[in-house]
């Protein structure tokens, strides 16, 4: 009968839950681009379809810096916004438009849904986007606004182009004759519409004005002064751009 004090003290090898639990725990240092964090695989793997985990699972697939941290080559001011959900599944409160491209390009869709819920989010994708998509030729025309403003830039503090908003299909039936005044004397114009929703043409300038200034631009928005010969009818449709310069 073999005495258990005598026998020899066996190191048995590590089982793969241990070592798997071990890889999970194992602290990150990262720098992404050029703010400093720690965390852990666990964290960093949490969603098998993102690119963090692709990138972590296994061998790290990231080059390092000379400190020996992992180096993204991203904007690090909302990487912290991203590390907190991956570990609490916590929101961010502030800058939600940019967090959310983040998360679309670190391809986090449980983030990105929860975002895209959020009220900011929501009244722009599901409200202004799906507006300005029933505009003919929306953003066409944002596009050609820019391009006539930097033309008549040229020695010029400020650039102004006259918009015409054409709301319903009654409205472009009776704006020919206010057009052709303006034609005649050079002015530059730029028509928006009709279009087949709710929001008014008040609603549609204030598309255009945001769209302009999120590219940028210093641009303000008026009605457009009368002229004698207009139509007392087609005051209404006709406004200025102007774009600040200096």
């Amino acid at each position: 009968m073999s005495n258990p004090a005598n026998e020899k003290f066996v190191v048995r090898p590590r089982t793969a839950v241990f070592a798997q639990l071990e890889q999970h725990m194992r602290v990150v240092h990262l720098n992404v681009g050029g703010q400093r964090f720690c965390t852990s695989v666990g964290t960093l793997t949490k969603y098998p379809e993102s690119k963090l985990a692709e990138w972590f699972c296994g061998a790290p697939k990231l080059p390092k810096d000379t400190q020996g941290h992992f180096f993204l080559d991203r904007h690090g001011e909302h990487f912290g916004a991203i590390l907190e959900f991956l570990r609490s599944e916590q929101l961010p409160v502030h800058n939600i438009p940019q967090v959310h491209k983040e998360s679309l390009y670190y391809n986090i869709p449980a983030l990105t849904k929860r975002l895209e819920e959020s009220p900011v989010l929501f009244g722009e994708m599901v409200g202004r986007q799906q507006f300005v998509a029933r505009v003919p030729h929306y953003k066409e025309n944002i596009e050609v606004l820019i391009r006539i403003a930097r033309a008549e830039a040229v020695a010029s503090r400020r650039s102004t182009i006259v918009v015409c908003i054409l709301r319903t299909e009654e409205d472009l039936g009776c704006y020919d004759n206010a057009i052709s005044t303006l034609r005649a004397n050079k002015d530059s114009v730029v028509t928006f519409g009709p279009w087949n929703t709710g929001p008014t043409a008040a609603d549609l300038l204030d598309c255009v004005q945001k769209d302009i200034q999120s590219k940028g631009y210093t641009v303000h928005v008026r009605p457009y002064a009368m002229e004698k010969n207009f139509l007392a009818r087609s005051y209404n449709f006709f406004h200025t751009l102007t774009f600040t310069w200096w």
